[in-house]
């Protein structure tokens, strides 16, 4: 393979003294050295050709046993230095210490097209940050980040990408629901790609331990490599590097409020410090909308991560980042300036989101009060929430309200004759004050669709269709991910050969393990 390796990380930030693969503390240290563990009988199941070509390979470069070698962990590439990265972070709201990268192995970096990209196995074996686990992964849970991580780019929502999909040929041991019935499951390793893998935790750690040096010098080191327009090395700076970390999450949790994503653990170890989406664990889609539905089985009780609240949380985690940057400025106010910023332009930032949504153009006072009265609409019923927005395009300016609601009707789980009389009266209502607000737009019905159609995805990787891909290929059977893969690159499109996914979620899978509610086992 012809790959242009350009590290960085790891050459130009202080390692970890001791090469030793155990469960430790690292000290003064942004990462361990640390060698992928091989498998024993690797196989490839999937590649992104997209990302094949954004590293500067192609068809053929996948077909040679070295890809396989290199990308299930087998084998290192020639030149390189893999490494685990140390961080900490605030696991649903509490301080945990150090975390770090317990089975994610950075490979190298490597750079095409004057794009950097970072090469990541997830899965591949125990770090000095595993703690008390084996550092694997399985078939189930590399399926769900292998698919999700290429979905969600292509509804253009900032994500980590994933090169590569391989069975390992081990056996794992997994409590899928922790709850005292672990089994075996087959063994996966995904290939991440990104710019960088850089977390919050990466700042907190450091600041935990008032090891500012370190800590200046991975600021430095990032405001160098990815946000080059600021010149680093000053209080000023930092400032500046915190503001612009600042709009990316906050740019990042507006995609997913539109495309009605749940991360599902926004710890801030999970948090990217370039603003996109990492770390695909329990995510899910909100089919019945639902602001209070979180798929976590962790956060069941408390739902700090549920839809409604990913927002706050963005706040809150950027909150913790600050902290531990403001060791490097000694000034809060500027820190304390930017959050208030957060709150002040997250309402104008979301209210633009839902008039893109809605098809509407100019904007208008009525808009914020018509956006809330839709929320309220539609938790009186269960709504699938992808299938309500994009069946609302299909509304025109002449339609009535009965029309419109048999236009929307497939969107909701009960049959309208299983509707109340006050709940049908109040959909009616908000329909007829949207109709009423869509005279009001001097765009066509015609342009209006199409603009709406281009932010209101018809094609989302709903649990359900994960769980369909992961139950075949336990089986063997690689052509669900592969379907899904090809059709979740047009999520815009009306894509009529894939039809039968433009469904509400099967009642077989309401309360099914992997559909409903997912752990972090993985």
């Amino acid at each position: 393979m012809n790959l242009h390796i350009n590290d960085t990380f790891n050459k130009e930030l202080p390692a970890d003294k001791s090469r030793e693969n155990s469960p430790r503390q690292v000290l003064e240290a942004c990462y361990s050295f640390v060698r992928p563990k091989v498998p024993s009988n690797p196989s490839l199941i999937h590649v992104s050709k997209e990302m094949l070509q954004a590293i500067g390979l192609n068809d053929s470069d996948a077909q040679r046993e070295d890809f396989l070698a290199v990308f299930s962990g087998a084998k290192v590439l020639e030149g390189s230095d893999p490494y685990s990265m140390c961080y900490g972070g605030h696991q649903f709201g509490h301080w945990a210490g150090q975390l770090g990268d317990g089975r994610a192995i950075n490979l190298t970096e490597v750079v095409h097209k004057d794009q950097r990209w970072a090469l990541q196995l997830k899965g591949a074996g125990e770090t000095p940050y595993s703690r008390r686990a084996d550092g694997l992964a399985v078939l189930r849970s590399s399926i769900r980040e292998h698919l999700c991580s290429e979905a969600m780019y292509h509804l253009g929502v900032p994500t980590t990408r994933s090169l590569s999909l391989c069975l390992t040929g081990d056996e794992v041991l997994r409590d899928v629901m922790y709850d005292g019935h672990p089994a075996y499951e087959k063994g996966a390793v995904v290939c991440r790609v990104a710019p960088s893998f850089i977390r919050f935790g990466n700042f907190q750690i450091f600041a935990s331990r008032n090891d500012v040096a370190n800590l200046k010098k991975l600021t430095d080191y990032t405001i160098k490599h990815f946000f080059p327009s600021i010149k680093g090395g000053t209080k000023e700076s930092y400032i500046e590097f915190f503001n612009a970390v600042l709009d990316k999450t906050l740019a990042m949790i507006i995609d997913w409020q539109r495309v009605g994503f749940v991360h599902g653990v926004m710890n801030t170890d999970n948090l990217s410090i370039l603003g996109l989406t990492i770390d695909y664990g329990p995510y899910g889609w909100l089919e019945g909308y639902d602001p209070n539905w979180t798929p976590n089985t962790t956060d069941r009780q408390q739902s700090r991560y549920r839809y409604g609240n990913q927002p706050s949380i963005g706040l809150w985690n950027l909150y913790q980042l600050a902290n531990a940057l403001f060791l490097l400025v000694e000034d809060a106010k500027p820190f304390e300036n930017a959050l208030e910023r957060y709150k002040t332009e997250f309402g104008p930032a979301k209210t633009k989101m839902m008039r893109a949504k809605l098809g509407l153009a100019s904007p208008m006072e009525l808009d914020v009060d018509l956006f809330e009265t839709l929320e309220d609409t539609l938790v009186l019923v269960e709504t699938d929430m992808t299938i309500f927005f994009r069946r609302l395009a299909a509304i025109e300016k002449s339609t009535n309200t009965d029309d419109a609601l048999s236009i929307i009707k497939e969107a909701f789980y009960p049959t309208i004759e299983d509707l109340p009389e006050a709940t049908i009266d109040q959909w009616k209502r908000w329909l007829q004050n949207y109709i009423d607000r869509l005279q009001k737009e001097e765009r066509s019905d015609e342009d209006r669709k199409t603009a709406m159609n281009l932010v209101n995805p018809k094609y989302v990787l709903r649990n359900y269709m994960a769980q369909l891909a992961i139950d075949a290929a336990d089986k063997g059977d690689y052509s669900i991910i592969n379907e899904l893969h090809e059709m979740l690159k047009q999520p815009y499109a009306e894509q009529m050969e894939y039809q039968k996914w433009f469904a509400k979620r099967p009642e077989w899978a309401r309360h099914k393990v992997g559909c409903s509610m997912l752990s972090c086992s993985s």
